[in-house]
């Protein structure tokens, strides 16, 4: 029950009052995403973290100038591989194995598989791909920034191009995906703030098949 008090509080806010949210609280967030579940156990993207202000205001006019971008305590770019490579299956599989301290035949045939498979895909399957795993770990994010009774903003309303170019990203084999501003709501300026939340009736949505 309390979850769910948290989820029902929480919105997107439209307005943030600029308070820098304790970094215990971000690395909380951020470990609940990293703990997220993907394909494979791949993680095919990575976080980036924004406090610099000259950042935000940068990236401000290539997301709609919506204005929790430079409001926000920190932004966080959730960037996907733009392709799978046997080198990063690889170190994800090698991991494995290090931190488990064995190998597995089926594991192993299974990281063959992948090799055999992924690599050749057309790239943007590769992206569309590793671009759903980021989301899976944004979900995450913002349920766990509801737990800490911390504000965000999921955004897709920005340009993907200037963004990775802003913050170098195809040159390290990323490409922006989703951004969350994360930061507390400024009630006074914010539209949607006192508003009731609306969403489907379970009936609406859930479909039991018994």
């Amino acid at each position: 029950m309390e979850l769910l008090d948290k989820l029902n509080w929480r919105y997107a806010a439209k307005a943030m009052n600029g308070e820098t949210v304790a970094e215990e609280k971000i690395d909380r967030i951020l470990e609940a995403a990293r703990l997220a579940p993907t394909s494979s156990g791949l993680q095919p993207f990575e976080i980036i973290v924004i406090k610099n202000q000259e950042l935000k205001e940068k990236i401000r006019p290539e997301a709609w100038n919506q204005s929790v971008v430079t409001e926000c305590s920190h932004l966080l770019v959730f960037a996907a591989w733009d392709h799978y490579t046997a080198d990063r299956i690889n170190y994800m599989f090698d991991l494995t194995n290090e931190i488990r301290g064995f190998k597995n035949e089926g594991w192993e045939n299974y990281r063959q598989m992948l090799l055999n498979a992924y690599p050749q895909q057309d790239p943007e399957i590769s992206f569309n791909h590793a671009a759903k795993q980021a989301y899976i770990a944004l979900g995450t994010a913002m349920i766990a920034a509801a737990y800490e009774k911390v504000d965000c903003t999921p955004m897709e309303g920005f340009s993907a191009d200037k963004i990775d170019d802003i913050l170098g990203l195809r040159e390290k084999g990323l490409r922006s995906t989703v951004l969350l501003p994360i930061g507390y709501r400024k009630e006074d300026a914010d539209w949607l703030v006192n508003l009731v939340k609306v969403r489907k009736p379970m009936t609406d949505l859930v479909t039991v098949m018994e």
